[in-house]
């Protein structure tokens, strides 16, 4: 059965932040000592990293879906909430991120690389950090932020200085059984190998690892065989090695038209790669042409008589026997001679610099554009803050929608609305039109605090005695009336003309 899978596309999630606590600490004879509610706990993140004891991308085949711990709420007392957790995934070496349309994220090469994949989610703020000279008390705090979620293709690009290609039934898995250690499965029948062999070499003072690439047929390069499953192996390599049959009995072949087709499906797959990091085009890179099998002697006959031709083109020529290792020592510090040569002319990797990308003086953070909806035209608020505090912000609680008002305030949404043309009542949307936020605007209200007093004051630290249940029922009704009337001032000086400009004539 084979286990080996080289291509997968995951679904992971980061973990949650934690809500933030509303509490307020008591203490003898103190009965209201301020708030003390704590942050919640920041999401874990996801983390994907190079594991040398990891060969395959099988576990993320079986279990695609992966998530992070979510961070814990606050508490009172300063009881900051747990941090979640990060989850990392191990990969093999080689491994190369994408998005879904093909977009790539991360080329993870060498042990210990780090890329992370979804970022956790922020802690939402206790009130004890909302407290301010005019806040004394919040009575509210900010929830956690969502953790993101994505969906990733990771797809595993072998890590191999010498890649072997060929047809079925070449040799090719012979030869990397009788240079190396590795031990693939060999039979007389085409398509034996299904999956890439890596084997290490040792020529002299040189090691270097050799790849074998199963299933090239000729129409590899558009899906037939195995070959596109596996040409992606061969993108790290730093020569090519054709082993071409000499003892077929397969009619219509011989080894140069077999090197003919093979190079055929190696350009046409070079075509649509987009080598990047000073790598060499997969067409110049050093190439070598191995006869296989001359221990028959029809074989070596044929070798001796088409080597003078692939000569001709420049290529270098070992005419080998995996049956009986003759030719293979040449052959194994010619290799670790090119591979030697390949790393010493490799561009040396420099240091990723940090970029630093102030934000323009005119960069407000956000948008706002007016669009035209099936229910009439709205006006649509897109930016990080924005968003993230419409997130953060309980609903259910008239205090923390109060201070949510007043945040997009001092950032400058209510004046970009006015220069956008909106008006009292006009329909706003904060975040996408699908899923965000609806309200209707009301700009001179600012959610009633101008009849309360100042927003965030707790007028139960200024009282000596508390009010009873009847008059805090009195109050809330009292308080009520006052917006309902001044919701209808602001109807009425809007239908007698008083909201529309004198200049405008249209």
């Amino acid at each position: 059965m084979v286990t080996f899978v080289d291509r997968v596309v995951i679904h992971v999630a980061a973990g949650d932040g934690g809500n933030g606590c509303a509490s307020i600490r008591r203490e003898k004879f103190k009965p209201l000592a301020g708030p003390d509610g704590a942050n919640g706990g920041r999401g874990g993140d996801v983390v994907l990293v190079v594991d040398p004891q990891t060969t395959t991308l099988l576990g993320y085949h079986h279990q695609p879906h992966r998530r992070a711990t979510s961070g814990t709420q606050g508490a009172g007392d300063m009881r900051a909430g747990k941090t979640g957790e990060d989850l990392v995934l191990p990969v093999p070496d080689g491994t190369v991120v994408k998005t879904l349309d093909g977009e790539v994220l991360a080329d993870l090469v060498g042990e210990g690389t780090r890329f992370v994949a979804a970022t956790g989610g922020h802690g939402g703020l206790g009130n004890a950090a909302l407290a301010s000279p005019r806040r004394k008390a919040p009575g509210f705090a900010l929830l956690g932020g969502e953790g993101e979620q994505i969906d990733l293709v990771l797809e595993l690009k072998s890590v191999a200085d010498v890649a072997l290609v060929g047809f079925p039934s070449a040799g090719k898995s012979s030869l990397i059984a009788a240079m190396s250690a590795a031990r693939p499965k060999i039979a007389d029948y085409p398509f034996t190998t299904l999956v890439p062999n890596l084997g290490v070499v040792q020529a002299g003072d040189e090691r270097y690892t050799v790849a074998d690439v199963p299933g090239l047929i000729p129409g590899a390069s558009e899906g037939r065989g195995l070959g596109l499953e596996f040409l992606r192996h061969i993108e790290r390599c730093a020569v090519i090695v054709h082993v071409l049959d000499c003892a077929t009995l397969e009619p219509g072949r011989d080894p140069v038209s077999d090197l003919d087709t093979i190079e055929a499906e190696l350009s046409a797959y070079a075509g649509d790669l987009d080598i990047a990091g000073g790598r060499v085009p997969l067409m110049e890179r050093p190439r070598v042409v191995v006869l296989n099998k001359i221990d028959v002697p029809e074989a070596r006959e044929l070798a001796e008589l088409v080597r003078p031709d692939l000569e001709a083109r420049g290529l270098r020529v070992f005419e080998i026997s995996t049956a009986s290792h003759e030719g293979m020592r040449p052959l194994s510090f010619a290799l670790a001679e090119i591979v030697k040569r390949a790393r010493a002319e490799a561009p040396t990797a420099e240091k990723t610099r940090v970029i630093l990308r102030p934000k323009a003086v005119d960069d407000a953070g956000f948008t706002v554009t007016q669009r035209k909806g099936s229910d009439g035209p709205y006006f649509e608020i897109r930016g990080v803050k924005p968003e993230r505090w419409v997130r953060q912000t309980d609903f259910n609680n008239d205090e923390a929608v109060g201070y949510l008002a007043d945040r997009l305030a001092r950032l400058g949404v209510e004046d970009e609305l006015y220069k956008a043309g909106a008006v009292a009542g006009d329909t706003v949307v904060i975040g996408p039109a699908e899923g965000g936020v609806v309200f209707d605007w009301e700009p001179t209200l600012q959610t009633g605090a101008e009849l309360l007093g100042p927003r965030g004051t707790d007028l139960r630290l200024e009282e000596a005695a508390r009010p009873t249940r009847a008059e805090k029922r009195k109050g809330f009704h009292e308080m009520m009336d006052a917006k309902a009337a001044a919701r209808e001032e602001l109807w009425t000086e809007r239908q007698a003309g008083r909201w529309t400009d004198p200049d405008d004539e249209s």
